[in-house]
């Protein structure tokens, strides 16, 4: 966060308590013991620390303003937020109870308890706060649907089948998927006699991504004895769905007779964590990080056992760019399991590439790889991905090669590892072989938007073909409109055609798109220069070479324009 952004957001922070708390005419006296520089610095630190998702930092602020939750609702659900962000559930918890006790109760506050509750299987206190909370009524519709979920669920104990899946049914079609979801956990939890139908109708819809409850179908069977039938249904559901790591790992945990333990659908709190884990996977694809987090939080106090559970926890933290965290979850995930290790090593190692540690990097995951029991075409793949990633380009080849000569054009893979290749023979400077490559992706797959740009664009800097690339790049801009990569290329080919006015208003835009991109601005300069305006163009010119992220290539070239013009 920059200085300014920081200083801004630190003032309207004080303002609010100014404003709202400490001068507020009809809570004067209330606030008499907060009026005071220590209480107003540790309140705008933790709302600050808060505000940038620094949970345990913040939870040590807002807790020496003990009571100021009588007059500042605010205040309790950060201070809630920051202890179960940070994992101080008991603490949550016992905050909860001091201001039940005053009746200052909150949404969050009933839930909390509400979890401790079924977690020590006091399933009558947990509905009697499940309920609390769903009368406070959150202001975010999703809170209030996941909390009505958490009401028929404590309350199994009262319910037959029929009625419970009417108690879903009564919800809506608000959230149909959430519904499909829940009815299929509950033939589960009953037993019921059609739960095959019910999950097979569930994992067959191809419009919606089920996968993942694959895992949670044959888990029931495997722990009911059908294990034949649970290994088919993960090994199908693997050809289908490659890339899902909880998939991989439980057939690795099946072919080892490993103990599966970590998930049991006729168990409340099993179910309640994985509806929560829902919840959290919905806020976190909406960048709500923090009650994605809090959601999550409580999902692992259910079900402490289910890792799954923490990778997105980890990928929570990676968005934060809280790098530290995110390792260090990464690194626990490493000894659950082969498929785990791998995962969590690439994301280590991307980490360690982010912290410009590259040799960290190549050495982590080039160990990894080495390490594995058994290396894939998906495994092998991401392996070369990385080492292209890293510029290590010549070695990078050696394994797109291994991928491509181990399957067909019909793979999914093949497009990806053609273009991959392809691009790393083009970057040594083997341009014959980067161009079968490229066009081999693409007669695999023809809609690949950046394939279609790589290759034109590639075109058009050797000065060939330029005006089948402006048509192919004009097709890419329609699959892939107001891509700014895409926008900079077709006016590029629109340049070097001599078509200068078209291609000012291409590149024009791509510079609104990506300010700050050297060639971007490269190009506009040089646009600018053919359309008479050189005062302007060399201004352009001189703005990339104060860009960091300018290669030395490009700052040559630009030194002799500013000197020649073009």
């Amino acid at each position: 966060m920059s200085f300014f952004k920081e200083l801004f957001q630190t003032t309207i922070q004080f303002l609010i308590v100014i404003i709202f708390i400490f001068f507020s005419t009809s809570h004067a006296k209330n606030f008499e013991k907060y009026d005071k520089a220590d209480y107003i610095s540790d309140y705008i630190s933790g709302v600050l620390l808060f505000n940038q998702e620094k949970y345990e930092d913040s939870s040590k602020y807002l807790k020496k303003l003990d009571g100021l939750e009588k007059n500042h609702f605010a205040f309790t659900s950060r201070y809630l937020y920051s202890l179960v962000n940070s994992g101080e559930f008991n603490q949550a918890y016992n905050y909860s109870k001091k201001i039940e006790k005053k009746k200052k109760d909150t949404f969050e506050s009933n839930i909390i308890i509400g979890i401790k509750y079924l977690k020590n299987s006091r399933l009558d206190l947990a509905k009697n706060y499940f309920l609390k909370a769903e009368q406070k009524k959150s202001e975010l519709v999703f809170n209030n649907f996941i909390i009505r979920y958490l009401n028929i669920w404590s309350n199994l104990n009262y319910l037959d089948l029929n009625r419970a899946t009417q108690s879903i049914e009564e919800l809506g079609s608000r959230f149909n998927n959430l519904n499909r979801i829940q009815k299929a956990f509950l033939h589960c939890y009953y037993n019921s006699p059609i739960l095959d139908k019910t999950f097979n109708d569930l994992l067959s819809d191809e419009k919606v991504d089920f996968s993942r409850y694959n895992y949670f179908y044959a888990n029931y069977l495997f722990k009911s004895g059908n294990s034949k039938k649970a290994k088919n249904i993960i090994n199908n559901s693997i050809e289908q769905f490659p890339r899902n790591l909880l998939l991989n790992q439980y057939k690795i945990d099946i072919q080892n007779s490993k103990k599966i333990s970590s998930f049991d659908c006729r168990n409340e709190k099993h179910v309640i964590a994985e509806i929560l884990y829902i919840a959290a996977n919905g806020l976190a694809a909406q960048s709500v990080y923090t009650l994605s987090t809090f959601y999550l939080n409580l999902a692992k106090y259910l079900n402490s056992e289910f890792k799954a559970f923490d990778i997105l926890m980890a990928e929570n933290f990676y968005n934060l760019k809280d790098f530290v965290s995110a390792k260090k979850i990464y690194k626990n995930l490493s000894n659950v399991g082969t498929a785990y290790n791998w995962h969590s090593m690439k994301q280590i190692s991307r980490i360690l590439t982010l912290e410009k540690k590259e040799k960290e990097a190549l050495k982590l995951l080039k160990s990894a790889y080495e390490n594995l029991p058994y290396k894939g075409i998906y495994e092998t793949f991401d392996y070369g991905e990385f080492l292209k990633n890293n510029k290590k380009f010549e070695k990078s080849i050696k394994f797109y090669t291994k991928v491509i000569e181990s399957i067909n054009s019909q793979h999914p893979l093949y497009p990806k590892a053609t273009d991959s290749r392809g691009v790393a023979y083009e970057r040594i400077g083997e341009w014959n072989k980067a161009e079968k490559d490229l066009l081999s992706s693409l007669k695999a797959r023809p809609e690949q938007a950046y394939v279609i740009n790589y290759l034109a664009y590639s075109w058009i800097e050797k000065g060939i073909k330029i005006e089948k690339s402006l048509k192919m790049l004009e097709k890419a801009n329609k699959i892939k409109s107001n891509d700014p990569y895409i926008i900079d290329s077709l006016g590029w080919a629109l340049f070097k055609l001599e078509r200068y006015k078209e291609s000012k208003d291409y590149i024009q835009l791509a510079l609104r798109l990506m300010p700050a991109d050297p060639i971007v601005n490269d190009h506009f300069g040089d646009v600018l220069w053919k359309n008479g305006n050189k005062i302007q163009a060399r201004y352009y010119w001189n703005y990339v070479l104060g860009l960091d992220a300018t290669e030395k290539d490009l700052r040559k070239k630009i030194q002799i324009k500013l000197i020649e013009g073009l």
